[in-house]
């Protein structure tokens, strides 16, 4: 890699952690750049997990300074993720070169799709809003949300564990719909559990020697400053400036999907 390649990952870092703290989707900006870069599939998606895990410390961090912290339910549900994110990683270092390209082409269309169709769903805007109110009210999340909240982890780890790209979609679905907390509890649990599943997939990546730690290094500078940067965005912004974020990460897929060759 020259130079500039690193000052470019760095640089890309930022948008990437901001987006994923915000709502998801920046590794699907910065594992095509890798694979661009001339990085193998496989090595890129173990690379990635260096800036991943770098941006979601520092997001912790950030959402802890602004009093949003519930570490018991937190780690609980990263317990939960774990078998999963573990799994998920062992079938990553074995998908690469092309079949990793369809693969990661395969996500960016069906997070696109689920994006969409939640999208379609807030036409009846009046209602959701209601429905919202109600679940997310002070009593907390019911013992039987607890329970298909933590079976969904198990999914939600195993993908993230798999290829990342994408995973935050997937974990804001599942603890809003499922546990019914608000979007801002929602991206405190989320760095915590991607940050704790990700450090096992970065070990049995780097043990099937698939990072490379220099470019990793430089994307996770980047990432670090967007993950702080998204902390502080979501509690200062609320929860209608997430929504809002959310979009732009579907238009920003939407525009890579659509980029020719």
């Amino acid at each position: 890699m020259e130079l500039w390649h690193y000052f470019l990952l760095a640089g890309l870092g930022v948008i990437a952690g901001t987006l994923n703290v915000l709502a998801g989707g920046g590794s699907l900006l910065t594992l095509p750049v890798m694979v661009f870069l001339g990085l193998d599939g496989a090595v890129a998606n173990g690379t990635n997990r260096v800036a991943i895990l770098a941006q979601n410390v520092t997001a912790v961090g950030g959402f802890r300074k602004l009093g949003f912290s519930d570490m018991k339910l937190s780690f609980s549900l990263a317990l939960a993720a774990l078998p999963g994110g573990i799994c998920g990683a062992l079938l990553g270092t074995m998908v690469r070169g092309e079949l990793f390209n369809r693969v990661l082409g395969g996500v960016l269309i069906g997070v696109l799709l689920l994006m969409t169709v939640q999208r379609l769903r807030k036409v009846k805007k009046s209602t959701a809003d209601q429905g919202e109110a109600a679940e997310t009210n002070s009593t907390g999340p019911s013992r039987r949300q607890l329970i298909l909240g933590h079976l969904a982890m198990v999914v939600v780890g195993f993908y993230g564990g798999f290829i990342q790209a994408g995973v935050g979609f997937l974990l804001m679905a599942a603890l809003h719909q499922v546990l019914g907390l608000d979007l801002v509890r929602v991206n405190m649990h989320k760095v915590f559990i991607v940050g704790f599943f990700t450090l096992a997939a970065l070990i049995i990546f780097a043990i099937r020697f698939q990072v490379l730690w220099i470019p990793g290094l430089a994307l996770a500078v980047g990432n670090s400053i967007g993950g702080w940067i998204g902390s502080q965005l979501s509690v200062l912004k609320g929860e209608s400036w997430i929504r809002n974020a959310l979009y732009v990460a579907l238009l920003l897929m939407a525009i890579k999907l659509l980029w020719p060759g």
